[in-house]
């Protein structure tokens, strides 16, 4: 079992969305991503403190109220209060929701500035800007439209063309007006404040050397670090909704200045509310960790000038900022058109968010890379996996306890190895979780529930039933079942909070914990079981797209930002063969005798199958899905009559048959339990 050698103290951030428009399923990739890390530090007994924010200044969110007829202040609290419901019903659990518009955060915003000042890190120096003279206010890069320089793509913005990619200063642009007035801006000249980021290079360094930052942010720092670090400019001109700078009338902080010093600002006021102490979580000697899960757009600024600015005011720097790719939606960025930009609200209007929970968990890892939301595989994926495997576990033992034996499990493991099995793997899922490896930890939780799904099917409770001199029996092996499912369900506990205190009220013993996997309630006393999930309906999923379906462009609505679009191919159909032609395959169940890692061979598993009457040596490219004492005991569905190959490290003598995508999203066949070795598959 996995034994906690030290009470962590952890404080963790997610990105904070933008408090201009509603919360949508490509955000909720980041914040599932950390309630489920959150989630699984508090269940095994670590103080962790999960706080965020809305980001709540910025022109946007003025120049919208102003549409509006309101005052920014009363926008962002409408668009908080739909924010924090959107979260609540996706079981999100912050310890503290709050805004960047508060005290606390104007004050610690301040003291930060006042200690970077008068540190030497503050510059000013005069600025050319494009200007209305219209709406009386300097215009930031998104609110100038122009001809693009390069491609000359009409109606782009001031600083990149969204058709060949470009990047260049609004002064470039052809033929430039302000997207407010229509008007060519006029260009003036103002006096703006600098943070010397290049002061801190050395302080960046050491911190990117004495911690374990994920790969791509070591390799994009060491790129900043080469290009060198420029001055940033953190003030802006008045009219902006935003924290007036103290010595500096009429310059307000840059939002992306206040909008990280929320986090500091959000768990201020929980310290407030809850007795915590915040310098204890916050000086440079903090004992505490520290982590920011965010999108990698955002990475520049979490990576350099949060932690310089930390740095630079005396405060603690992070522990670490894991970074996570955009969501696509079948293969495709996120379409208002395609009726694949669902909102948060839309999607819990016609599904169970714990469908959605599970599913970024099965397809999360610890690298930045995007992730595909496959509507297809989406369905099949929840309907086999949580109602097939994990529910249907209880489902098809708890009636019999509860009327055979009013709801006493039995005093005795009906097999003890089993039980054993599944709690030794207590420690491979942990440490999954802990490394942000999700898919990983789903992979092997699923394989634990095919095995506790043959165990029932071999011992047949219904068959053991129907006779009632092998009542002892069916209470032992119906109990075994519950047992299992127990344990599945304390190792699903962090993606699956609100199943998982469904279940707890149907086993009768409280709110489980991680360490509770080591025991097992023998004799117990179970209540009834009630359904606790229901199988996907493909209707329901068709009536939400047609429901996010307007015609208009997905636009990017918060600090996480909308998904990028990656380069979809699609493979070529090969030759057809004929019927007659498929025919000739020979599918055999095999069971896995032997599985070992191939030497020099980044995706291979050497397996030994047995097909019944010999055994086969066969390669198999899965070792990114499965570890070899994963698939030990297993059946699995091989070609049997496929022409021997030699390859460099043997002589392969068959095929396994898997699917999926590729990568750690491969998938085994599973045979039907009652399968023999030897069987074919028609």
């Amino acid at each position: 079992m996995v034994m906690t050698a030290a009470r962590r103290q952890i404080l963790v951030t997610s990105a904070l969305p933008y408090a201009n428009g509603p919360i949508h399923i490509g955000h909720l990739v980041e914040y599932i991503q950390t309630d489920i890390w959150v989630r699984f530090q508090k269940l095994r007994g670590h103080e962790c403190h999960y706080v965020c924010a809305d980001d709540a200044h910025g022109t946007p969110i003025m120049l919208r109220a102003e549409q509006e007829g309101i005052t920014p202040e009363a926008l962002i609290a409408r668009i908080g209060a739909a924010h924090q419901q959107d979260f609540a019903d996706f079981n999100i659990a912050f310890d503290n929701y709050y805004s960047t518009h508060s005290p606390e955060n104007r004050a610690i915003a301040e003291l930060i500035y006042a200690r970077l000042r008068d540190g030497g890190y503050i510059a000013k120096r005069a600025i050319r800007q494009a200007y209305d003279p219209v709406k009386q206010m300097f215009l930031p890069d998104r609110f100038i439209r122009g001809t693009c320089p390069r491609c000359k793509a009409p109606d782009q913005y001031g600083d990149s063309c969204e058709v060949c990619g470009a990047t260049y200063a609004p002064t470039d642009l052809i033929d430039p007006v302000s997207a407010l007035s229509g008007v060519t801006p006029e260009l003036r000249e103002s006096e703006h404040l600098f943070f010397r980021l290049g002061e801190f290079e050395g302080v960046l360094r050491r911190w990117l050397a004495e911690h374990a930052l994920q790969s791509g942010i070591v390799n994009k720092l060491n790129e900043w670090f080469e290009a060198g670090l420029q001055d940033w400019d953190i003030s802006r001109d008045a009219p902006y909704f935003g924290f007036e700078v103290p010595d500096q009338p009429g310059k307000y902080f840059y939002v992306w200045l206040d909008a990280p010093i929320g986090y500091f600002a959000s768990f201020k006021n929980l310290c407030e509310r809850t007795g915590l102490d915040f310098e204890h979580f916050t000086r440079p000697d903090s004992p505490a960790e520290m982590y920011h899960f965010i999108g990698k757009d955002i990475m520049y600024f979490h990576t350099l000038f949060w932690p310089a600015m930390l740095s630079g005011a005396g405060f603690r720097l992070p522990t670490n900022v894991f970074v996570h790719g955009f969501l696509t939606v079948d293969g495709l960025k996120m379409s208002k058109s395609r009726g694949t930009f669902i909102t948060a609200r839309t999607y819990l209007d016609h599904l169970n968010p714990e469908y959605l929970r599970y599913y970024f968990a099965a397809k999360l890892g610890s690298a930045i890379e995007d992730i595909d939301l496959n509507l297809e595989d989406f369905e099949a994926r929840v309907n086999s996996d949580l109602v097939g495997k994990i529910v249907n576990i209880a489902s098809r033992c708890a009636g019999f306890i509860t009327k055979r034996f009013d709801g006493r499990l039995a005093a005795r493991l009906d097999d003890a190895e089993l039980v054993a099995e599944l709690q030794a793997a207590q420690d491979g899922i942990a440490a999954a979780y802990e490394a942000r490896e999700y898919g990983r930890a789903m992979r092997e939780i699923m394989a634990l529930a095919d095995r506790a799904n043959q165990y029932i099917d071999r011992r047949a409770p219904w068959v053991i039933a129907k006779d009632a001199t092998r009542d002892d029996e069916l209470q032992a092996v119906c109990s075994m079942g519950i047992f299992l499912f127990r344990l599945l369900l304390i190792y699903l506990k962090p993606v699956l909070p609100a199943t998982a205190a469904r279940a707890e009220a149907f086993l009768g013993g409280g709110a489980l914990t991680w360490a509770d996997a080591a025991a097992t309630p023998l004799g117990a006393v179970i209540n009834k079981f009630e359904p606790l999930m229901q199988r996907v309906e493909r209707e329901r999923i068709t009536r939400m797209i047609d429901a996010s379906k307007d015609g208009q462009p997905a636009v990017a609505t918060t600090s996480t930002a909308a998904p990028s679009a990656p380069v979809a191919a699609s493979a070529p159909i090969e030759a057809q063969i004929s019927i007659d032609d498929f025919a000739k395959v020979d599918l055999r169940i095999a069971r896995v005798v032997e599985a070992r890692p191939v030497e020099g061979a980044d995706k291979l598993v050497q397996l030994t199958l047995d097909i019944g009457s010999e055994t086969r040596n066969v390669f198999a490219g899965i070792k990114a899905a499965y570890a070899p004492e994963q698939l030990v005991g297993r059946l699995v569905v091989m070609v049997a009559n496929l022409a021997p190959r030699k390859m460099r490290f043997g002589v392969s003598e068959g095929m396994v048959l898997a699917a999926g995508p590729g990568g750690a999203d491969i998938f085994l066949l599973a045979a039907d339990s009652g399968a023999e070795p030897g069987m074919r598959v028609k």
